[in-house]
């Protein structure tokens, strides 16, 4: 079995869309992917079929944001009920909160005299999650930056003139929407919330299980997350956080037991599905 359980399409901040990342999985020898778009499942369903296709078992999930003292903490949820309409309501409330707080920066910026349009913000973002890259490639577009990236040094960044906060939600009220979805709920890379301690809080709340494996966690992120699974009888996952192709990250990059992995989350899955009926 090979498998990658965190991947990005173009219905968050990835940049192919679920058919292709499905034929991208298959073409890397994969057995298993999860799709985990950001606070989004639109894309599930479509990857799922195309699943069937390629012979590709692919399992719904999202990567949900939350924050924990100041700091951004993202969860990942396995076999989350995308046709609920408790899901699709709740997601469809933050997706609006996104659009409201980027209107209100494009209102901001149009008042310091940059004029881009927010129709055209939205044409950038197509169905992806509206957000600060998609005004930053206005504004790029527009000539106002040399680069996108330049966009978020001064204008709307954190704590720019144009920078509006976003709508938050706590860690215990991710997990908390995300066990009423029905989902097994996974830390996603921890080594990047910024330091341990504030990782190990975090890790005090209920979750199943912890991505250890991810690209940008260093040999030692690995060791003492997986030590701390094993310990505390967590799932331990991996995946790519596959967006786009670069020279470190592509579809199926980690390599680690995925067998026992799949093994853990299909049995913990089986007994949700008993406590729930």
């Amino acid at each position: 079995m090979k498998c990658d359980l965190h991947i990005h399409t173009d219905y968050s901040d990835g940049k192919y869309p679920p058919a292709r990342v499905v034929k991208f999985a298959y073409d890397a020898g994969l057995t298993h992917i999860a799709i985990t778009d950001h606070d989004t499942v639109c894309g599930v369903e479509e990857a799922m079929e195309y699943g069937k296709k390629y012979g590709v078992e692919v399992i719904p999930g999202i990567e949900f944001s939350s924050i924990f003292e100041g700091k951004d903490v993202h969860i990942l949820g396995y076999f989350i009920d995308y046709t609920s309409p408790f899901v699709k309501n709740y997601l469809a409330r933050l997706k609006k909160e996104r659009e409201n707080r980027a209107m209100v920066m494009v209102e901001k910026l149009n008042n310091m005299g940059y004029d881009i349009d927010f129709e055209r913000v939205k044409e950038i973002a197509q169905h992806g999650a509206l957000g600060r890259p998609h005004i930053a490639a206005a504004l790029y577009e527009k000539g106002y930056t040399s680069s996108k990236e330049e966009a978020f040094y001064g204008l709307i960044g954190n704590d720019d003139p144009a920078y509006v906060p976003k709508f938050e939600v706590s860690v215990p009220n991710a997990i908390d929407f995300l066990r009423k979805s029905g989902a097994l709920v996974v830390l996603a890379h921890p080594g990047l919330i910024g330091d341990r301690e504030t990782a190990l809080k975090v890790l005090e709340f209920n979750f199943d299980g912890i991505e250890v494996y991810h690209p940008k966690h260093s040999e030692s992120d690995i060791d003492f997350f997986r030590d701390f699974a094993l310990r505390n009888g967590l799932i331990i996952t991996g995946g790519s956080d596959f967006h786009w192709f670069t020279q470190d990250i592509r579809i199926g990059v980690m390599e680690y037991n995925c067998k026992k992995t799949l093994e853990e989350l299909y049995k913990r899955r089986r007994s949700n599905v008993k406590q729930t009926r």
